[in-house]
């Protein structure tokens, strides 16, 4: 008997229901600053930040409804006012729903290298990925993105070292990895443990 779906509403919708472009401030019932967790998975990070920055609106995208919607349980369990999720398409979202430079912050935490050759086109970080990340991004604000994959944080490294609207920073020390508030993300966890590098990049919106 297939088990029941629990509405979680308002804190896991999808992009589907969105009509038009978002207003933060009626989205989130306030008008604290926005940052976005792209591909948030189960929501570790999205939820550890919700928590740690009440005074910033954290919002979480990610295409596979079932792991997008165990991060809104974590959110909606501890009732927090500031995170949400959105299953769906990333490039849709930024594209249709997000008014130019209204994000503070752009998180895209270990992306899908997507390794078979037939399957790259499917890779997140395109010129056309990095041209959104600039229009909602607003000026003075930040893209952080890490990865596993050399080979992939190369391609991501060069496509917004180069973008015209960005500048390269220096990222912040990697967390150590001493227990589980150390890591970023539940994939960050699993692959410092396996003894992979991590990858760390962060620009800013000039």
């Amino acid at each position: 008997m297939p088990v029941p779906i629990v509405d979680l509403h308002p804190y896991f919708s999808t992009v589907d229901e969105i009509d038009g472009v978002i207003n933060w401030k009626s989205f989130f019932g306030n008008d604290h600053p926005v940052e976005l967790d792209i591909g948030c998975g189960r929501g570790k990070f999205l939820f550890d930040s919700t928590v740690a920055r009440p005074e910033t609106n954290w919002l979480g995208v990610e295409l596979d409804f079932s792991e997008g919607r165990r991060g809104a349980k974590r959110i909606a369990k501890r009732e927090l006012p500031n995170g949400r999720v959105l299953g769906g398409d990333a490039r849709e979202f930024l594209i249709k729903h997000v008014e130019p430079h209204s994000v503070e912050a752009a998180h895209v935490y270990f992306p899908d290298p997507w390794w078979k050759t037939r399957h790259k086109k499917r890779r997140l970080f395109t010129d056309e990925f990095a041209d959104l990340l600039a229009k909602v991004v607003k000026h003075g604000g930040y893209v952080h993105s890490w990865s596993d994959v050399e080979e992939y944080f190369g391609i991501i490294s060069a496509l917004m070292n180069h973008h015209p609207e960005f500048e390269p920073l220096p990222p912040a020390p990697e967390p150590e990895g001493k227990d589980d508030t150390d890591y970023l993300t539940g994939f960050h966890r699993s692959r410092k443990q396996a003894g992979c590098s991590i990858y760390r990049g962060l620009w800013r919106r000039r």
